[in-house]
């Protein structure tokens, strides 16, 4: 399979160099970012023969199309993907609940959107669990306050995070309302609300909290055929402390199961 990778930030650019580095049965076929010629430097340590196209050319050059830009382009990426009968795998999936008018473009024109588990874990036992009576989800996130700077919740509510000696929680509410208020931060509230009983059932707290130095998620989920309780430190990369490194091989992952002729897990 040609992949492609739109965005070269922390995710993207380790996505892209693992690809260009050998991966069975798949191949970097085209990279895009906002500022080309900067693109087009630091492709040339990796491999200089892979073009740098514009976003919505991506899907011409290639079968998957892995999105890892800012949340703001993420339609540009998208759409004419699909609209081309691509594989999309996004990890801005809080971009996604704003655009679900996708998943029909890609139902009509062939396409697929596949969405990875990105810095969240079980995912599997989420939509098997749904494929009976989920009765609750809960999530508790804490990150480093540092990771959490810039959100447009924080600015629209004023609250500060810079200086904390001790955790505060800044939010309270629905994984749709957490996605939508901290794009950069809770993709996994966006992909777990979809695995599960849908962004509106699932309960989400956000603390930022000085005392941690990794991205803490705790979940707990009563169904029934089954009670469990999820809990993982993601550590963030050097380059964006608002990602996991746990991201970019979760992306590897997915695009070796759509050419792996043996898949584990559901």
């Amino acid at each position: 399979m040609r992949v492609a990778v739109a965005g070269l930030g922390a995710v993207g650019f380790e996505v892209a160099k693992r690809l260009a580095e050998g991966l069975d049965d798949l191949s970097l076929a085209a990279v895009s970012a906002r500022d080309r010629v900067a693109a087009k430097a630091r492709m040339a340590a990796v491999d200089s023969r892979v073009p740098v196209l514009p976003a919505e050319e991506l899907g011409e050059a290639a079968d998957v199309v892995v999105e890892c830009a800012p949340a703001a382009v993420f339609p540009v990426i998208a759409e004419p993907a699909l609209r081309a009968g691509r594989v999309l795998v996004p990890i801005s999936v809080a971009a996604l609940m704003e655009h679900l008018h996708l998943v029909d473009v890609a139902r009509s024109s062939g396409g697929r959107i596949v969405v990875p588990s990105g810095a969240l874990l079980g995912l599997d036992a989420m939509r098997a669990a749904a494929e009976g009576d989920i009765h609750r989800v809960r999530m508790v996130t804490r990150k480093p306050p540092g990771g959490l700077a810039g959100a447009p919740y924080l600015e629209a509510h004023g609250i500060d995070v810079n200086g904390l000696s001790e955790p505060l929680q800044v939010f309270s509410g629905t994984a749709r309302e957490g996605a939508a208020g901290f794009p950069a931060n809770l993709n996994v509230a966006a992909a777990l609300g979809l695995a599960g009983i849908g962004l509106d059932r699932t309960e989400l707290e956000i603390w930022a909290d000085p005392g941690v130095t990794r991205n803490c998620h705790r979940i707990v989920v009563e169904a029934d055929s089954a009670r469990f309780e999820l809990v993982i430190e993601n550590i963030p990369t050097e380059a964006n402390p608002r990602t996991g490194r746990l991201v970019a091989n979760s992306v590897v992952a997915t695009l070796k199961r759509l050419v792996s002729p043996l898949v584990v897990g559901t």
